[in-house]
């Protein structure tokens, strides 16, 4: 019985992954051709335009006061955290940039002890060395086999900017789950990251050319499905069912990259993502693990 209540959110979750994952592969597509920030600046205004219709349609009203601000700030939070995402994923191989950003839960560890006052097991302390060295690993090869060498610690310094905002996140949502519903906060999260990348614009914004605006529409027709599938399913199952799920992002990437950028997937590569992920497992287990968020 158990397992026929579990079945069915388990593969919504599966198959969310797998479309967030084409979803980074277009997006890494356009943020090559275009940039990172335009791709992402059109893609939430795109994705928030659909999210505001359906939760409008589902009869949304605008929060009170105090939750827009909590919307807000994650919605500034989301502003860093995918652009430096993208830009990275753009220098760096999809499955190497999908196992470093699994730094984050181990990251969020630690600022919910610091931002909620949780306290730090000693499980969290391993777990954080493992994840550390796990992304050690990985960043030597890449640096050390690029040919260009600047571009690719720029990349990762990226995505490990971006893995510290994710990590943020992660928290503002255990905030936000007392707060609205799923919908509400999704819908917020992506008018408000537009509303802070906006201003950046007349530095950085680069009109999509050609096929570029076909990847970022696609990609947030994706995003979109993606979160809608990721809600139905955290609404059924524990999150502690489904979290381990996320990792196989790391497979769909490694796909993905060889599929669409005869991208090569490496031991060193395989080491390290097998020590990040055990330091997640062994840092969550006990406690209160929330659905991560797609950049």
């Amino acid at each position: 019985m158990h397992r026929n209540h579990t079945a069915m959110p388990l593969a919504a979750t599966l198959f969310a992954i797998a479309l967030f994952s084409v979803m980074d592969a277009l997006m890494k597509r356009a943020a090559i051709a275009g940039g990172a920030y335009s791709a992402m600046l059109v893609r939430t205004v795109l994705a928030g335009t659909i999210m505001a219709t359906i939760w409008r349609l589902r009869g949304g009203q605008v929060p009170p006061l105090a939750i827009l601000r909590v919307h807000a700030l994650r919605g500034a939070v989301s502003a860093v955290m995918a652009p430096t995402f993208f830009y990275g994923l753009a220098r760096t191989p999809m499955a190497q940039g999908m196992a470093l950003s699994f730094i984050a839960p181990l990251i969020a560890l630690y600022l919910a002890a610091v931002l909620l006052g949780e306290k730090i097991r000693k499980a969290a302390i391993i777990a954080a060395i493992l994840g550390f060295v796990g992304v050690a690993a990985i960043a030597a090869e890449r640096i050390g086999g690029a040919e260009m060498q600047g571009e690719a610690a720029r990349g990762i310094v990226a995505i490990l900017v971006s893995a510290v905002a994710y990590a943020w996140n992660l928290v503002l949502q255990r905030q936000q789950a007392q707060l609205a519903g799923p919908l509400e906060v999704v819908t917020f999260q992506n008018l408000f990251a537009a509303l802070a990348l906006m201003p950046f614009a007349p530095w950085l914004w680069a009109l999509p050319q050609g096929g570029e605006w076909g990847d970022i529409g696609m990609a947030a027709v994706l995003a979109t499905c993606s979160l809608m599938l990721l809600s139905w399913a955290y609404a059924r199952a524990e999150a502690q069912v489904l979290v381990p799920i996320e990792y196989s992002a790391f497979i769909w990437a490694a796909l993905m990259g060889w599929l669409w950028f005869d991208e090569i997937l490496t031991p060193v590569t395989l080491f390290g993502v097998a020590l990040i992920v055990a330091g997640c497992w062994i840092g969550t287990r006990g406690g209160k693990p929330m659905p991560p968020v797609e950049p």
